[in-house]
């Protein structure tokens, strides 16, 4: 149990290796790490955890899902299965975000730290604070709902939409762990509807990004150079001044391009990420 919630945790490799922690993204789960730790050629114990929520994580009682609540259950996580050892920690997406944040808060916990693609959300004005709680309040009238599949193969045709790099057999593999099947033979993602409810709570970068400045361990940040998970932030060079921006409040920090890749880079260049982590954590 992790704060009152049934949490899955996935494991890889021997226990008594050196760890290493990887947490997914938004509207992903554990499983899609699976190409990278098939790439790694040392002997890691690789620890992967189903956000609140998603894969097979419990669903909380909750209309919205808040970033305090994931560096809770990452905090918790942590101390389960690490106690006081500082740790290596692998994040991409929405998980990327919440590991550089938590890295900042509590730095002493992290050996070595691994963005990949979490930029962070654009800046919001005070000003569309109005606007976005009454968004919020109106979608809270109504019942959020993912649509069904009407089979595997058709969530794994979903996936491979989604990501058009994604091989068949790939997508095929990771239908398995994104779905389940319903007792009338339609599928279902295993994520909660009420993920797809707006944050009321505007993304603040400055008091983010003093998180960040906080980080004392050394940073791996990787993208990907065919991502566009930089598009809300504006034109490109709007964006890329600003992501600039960001890496630049780490203190210990070099970056990488995977080429070839877009934003779900560990499963178009898991063999290229992982010989990219391991030279960094030795």
């Amino acid at each position: 149990m992790v704060r009152g919630l049934r949490y899955h945790l996935r494991h890889w490799g021997s226990e008594g290796a050196p760890k290493l922690f990887m947490m997914h993204g938004w509207m992903d789960m554990s499983a899609s790490f699976q190409f990278v730790v098939d790439c790694l050629r040392r002997d890691w114990h690789v620890i992967a955890a189903d956000w609140r929520g998603f894969g097979l994580t419990e669903t909380p009682a909750a209309d919205s899902y808040w970033f305090p609540d994931y560096l809770g259950d990452l905090d918790a996580i942590l101390d389960h299965c690490a106690g006081a050892e500082p740790v290596n920690l692998l994040g991409h997406s929405m998980g990327g975000n919440v590991v550089t944040l938590y890295a900042g808060v509590r730095p002493e916990r992290i050996r070595r730290l691994i963005n990949l693609e979490g930029f962070g959300l654009p800046a919001a004005a005070p000003e569309k604070a109005p606007a976005r709680y009454r968004e919020w309040l109106d979608e809270l009238k109504q019942d959020p709902a993912l649509r069904p599949y009407a089979s595997r193969a058709e969530v794994a045709q979903r996936l491979r939409k989604n990501n058009p790099r994604l091989t068949p057999e790939r997508a095929e593999f990771l239908s398995g762990y994104w779905a389940a099947e319903n007792a009338d033979g339609s599928w279902r993602l295993l994520a909660d509807p009420a993920h797809k409810r707006v944050n009321p709570i505007l993304y603040r970068v400055e008091e983010v990004l003093a998180c960040w400045r906080g980080i004392t361990a050394p940073v791996l940040w990787v993208e990907a150079d065919d991502t566009t998970a930089w598009r809300w932030m504006g034109p490109k060079d709007q964006a890329r001044a600003e992501i600039d921006r960001r890496i630049a409040m780490i203190q210990d920090v070099r970056t990488l391009m995977v080429e070839d890749a877009g934003h779900m880079l560990h499963h178009d260049q898991p063999e290229i990420l992982a010989s990219a982590i391991e030279e960094f954590l030795a």
